[in-house]
């Protein structure tokens, strides 16, 4: 993903977050977030992270972090041990989202998810035009390494929230340095010109 979009995913998670909560970053990466929210929303912030190489560099930069799978991992959390709980352009990754996401609620009160939107218009246009799986900057695997394992569009995160009854606090589309607030009443625009939807649900 581009480094410029990366950062204002990150901002924009930042300022979903008020200061001096407690926050589960799952699936941390190497740690940008969790520092970024530590020094400037003075949260106490921890790391569930599942890569050996971004576990040392949390360390390194003197992050709490377990080394730890969240599909089956989880569990070992108590419920509504943190305020917030952050996944950050994970979901789509996992076997099981659903009931990912049902772990992340049990354990956050309110919960920060971002996704890449595969209904972003170039991801569309790639697929109808050349007949093939799109490699764009936000999606940068071709299909048969990439990690994502459920397409997901931004459309399809509100309905699959409207149906099991979760409520949206707040979506956000990000594309460059944009951002837009997404509701029922212009989502069909927004899943088609943004590349990263961002949700507060609760």
């Amino acid at each position: 993903m581009k480094n410029l979009e990366m950062k204002k995913e990150f901002k924009v998670i930042a300022d979903l977050l008020p200061n001096n909560t407690k926050v589960l970053d799952v699936g941390c990466g190497d740690g940008s977030l969790m520092y970024l929210l530590k020094k400037e929303k003075n949260v106490e912030v921890r790391g569930l992270e599942l890569n050996q190489g971004n576990v040392q560099e949390c360390i390194h930069k003197g992050l709490p972090v377990i080394q730890g799978n969240a599909e089956t991992e989880l569990h070992q959390f108590p419920d509504k041990s943190f305020d917030y709980v952050v996944l950050s352009q994970t979901l789509q990754a996992f076997y099981e989202p659903e009931k990912v996401l049902k772990n992340l609620l049990r354990i956050g009160k309110s919960v920060v998810i971002s996704i890449p939107n595969f209904g972003y218009w170039k991801v569309r246009t790639k697929l109808l035009f050349f007949g093939k799986m799109p490699v764009t900057k936000t999606l940068p695997n071709t299909w048969y390494n990439t990690p994502n394992l459920h397409m997901c569009t931004i459309k399809d995160l509100f309905d699959f929230c409207d149906e099991k009854n979760i409520n949206i606090k707040t979506a956000v589309g990000v594309n460059e340095n944009k951002t837009s607030i997404i509701m029922k009443s212009n989502l069909e625009i927004k899943n088609l010109f943004y590349k990263i939807g961002i949700f507060l649900i609760g």
